[in-house]
């Protein structure tokens, strides 16, 4: 359900995609060596060197095009596409198209450092339709960066996969996502292997090649043609484990890494579950305490109102039910951000009254559902990526066994997450690469790792041990004593000036720095 939460649900909700076509060329590209077979995440070393027809590709930047539902982008923003290798284990085979985005850099060619790659989250989230929305947050970068994102492998306008039709989605919201009989159970792992079944027949072949790490060897092919000698990259959430990937990979390219809202690379997918369950709960409290309440009662007064929608859903003025899931669902996403806590008050208070509408609301705002009733496909890339990335595929006993764990971590959360370990990639059509990633990068340049303590989605422990695992002298922590998913832009004036100084000046602060 919530897996690596997406970093954009808070912060772009409702955002659209603007589209990208061909155009004029004015990249630029240099040769270099990628690593061999994506199934293994190991070093880069002994890698042979990709086909010029890859590395020597010139790419078409135009104005980035409308399209039916979203106005295309300023002037300033240019799309092209990216030539990659279906499988990198074969790299003069077939190819797919990725979308790029760019703004070039304000600050001229004297001041130019180079590109600075963003990956928002996700897996899943889109770059290309986030990248021009969250420019004005990075806008003291731009002086001296070209900012270019783009949408991975699977996603959005790169073979974006869509597992399942709207009228198919909103049919699922009525599967209870914690399961109290035989009969739900049975419907609960039908829906996850029928999901599972869409994406297969939809995606074909790419089904098996949209990894993290695939994705990262696109990075550094996207590096080359590009035309930098060194990868300058901002990721976000799901971006940071992308980022430690990369610099396993490709630890001499490494330039300056900034990774924000720290995915714990030590844990493996039911640990990830466990930390999610966690975080939010720890930002609930927070958040009951913000308005005066004690956060076990406070939780257990959620808990109560949980187990009636369970029974009964709440009927809101679009006529449609609000359910325990959707409910859930609508309580996470205002605790991205604090200063979306006063829409969790109103919500809460309006179901305790009996309308659902507000809670209903803020869930189809996570799931991308407009008025229309069009649902957005974040979610199904979501799957299909981690679902490919994590070996771990509990059963119905062993989430059983688990339950009682995750209930005590967060008795409003718990629950729906042990659930979402067994179903997410339950009878999965391709099989798992790994159960953590490898994200140990000696030699590499200094990497600033910024952690939240009071993020939800990625808690705020993933920071340091993403820096122990990335090495000795290459992760560096950085901590905000805050609220919400991710610190940069987040309003503290200490974490935007590190970050920027380390990015605009090559300053990297001591080892444990923290900001109030």
């Amino acid at each position: 359900m919530w897996r690596y939460v997406r970093w954009a649900a808070a912060v772009v909700a409702g955002l659209l995609v603007a589209g990208c076509g061909g155009g004029s060329s004015d990249g630029s590209a240099d040769e270099g060596k990628a690593s061999g077979h994506p199934s293994a995440v190991t070093s880069a070393a002994g890698s042979a060197a990709l086909p010029a027809s890859l590395t020597s590709q010139k790419l078409d930047w135009r104005r980035c095009k409308a399209t039916s539902d979203a106005a295309a982008p300023g002037d300033e923003w240019r799309c092209a596409t990216l030539k990659v290798p279906l499988d990198w284990a074969k790299p003069d085979g077939e190819t797919i198209g990725l979308a790029l985005i760019r703004a070039r850099a304000s600050g001229g060619s004297g001041k130019r450092i180079g590109s600075l790659l963003f990956n928002f989250g996700g897996p899943g989230g889109s770059g290309v339709s986030t990248m021009p929305y969250y420019a004005s947050t990075v806008s003291a970068l731009r002086e001296r960066y070209d900012l270019v994102s783009w949408d991975p492998r699977g996603v959005g306008a790169s073979e974006g996969i869509r597992c399942r039709s709207d009228k198919g989605i909103e049919r699922a919201e009525s599967i209870d996502a914690t399961p109290d009989t035989a009969a739900e159970e049975t419907a609960y792992f039908k829906d996850a292997a029928d999901f599972g079944k869409g994406c297969q027949k939809a995606a074909g072949k790419l089904i098996a090649h949209v990894s993290t790490t695939d994705t990262a060897r696109d990075m550094d092919l996207m590096r080359q043609v590009l035309g930098d000698a060194k990868m300058h990259y901002f990721g976000i959430s799901y971006g940071t484990e992308l980022g430690g990937v990369y610099a396993h990979l490709f630890p001499k390219k490494v330039g300056r890494l900034i990774l924000d809202a720290v995915v714990d690379p030590t844990a493996d997918s039911v640990g990830q579950e466990k930390n999610q369950a966690a975080g939010f709960q720890r930002a609930l409290d927070d958040y009951l305490r913000s308005t005066g309440q004690d956060p076990e009662q406070g939780s257990q007064k959620i808990v109560a109102l949980l187990k009636r929608l369970d029974a009964t859903p709440l009927p809101t003025s679009s006529g449609r039910k609000l359910t325990q899931t959707l409910a859930v669902t609508g309580i996470v996403l205002p605790l991205y951000s604090k200063d979306s806590w006063p829409t969790l008050t109103s919500a809460l208070k309006a179901a305790e009254e009996g309308d659902g509408s507000e809670l209903l609301s803020l869930a189809d705002q996570y799931n991308e559902r407009d008025s229309s009733g069009h649902y957005g496909t974040t979610t199904h890339a979501q799957r299909v990526i981690s679902c490919l990335d994590d070996k771990e595929r509990p059963t119905l006993a062993e989430t059983r066994k688990l339950l009682p764990r995750f209930e005590k971590v967060s008795p409003v959360f718990g629950d729906f997450l042990g659930w979402d370990s067994a179903g997410w990639c339950h009878d999965w059509p391709v099989a798992g690469q790994y159960d953590t990633p490898e994200v140990s990068a000696p030699g590499a340049a200094p990497i600033l790792l910024v952690g939240n303590t009071g993020d939800p989605a990625t808690p705020y422990e993933g920071a340091r041990k993403m820096a122990d695992e990335l090495g000795k002298g290459v992760g560096v922590e950085l901590t905000w004593k805050g609220e919400g998913h991710g610190a940069y832009g987040s309003g503290s004036d200490c974490v935007d000036s590190t970050v920027n100084a380390y990015l605009v000046n090559g300053t990297v602060p001591k080892d444990g720095t923290v900001c109030s």
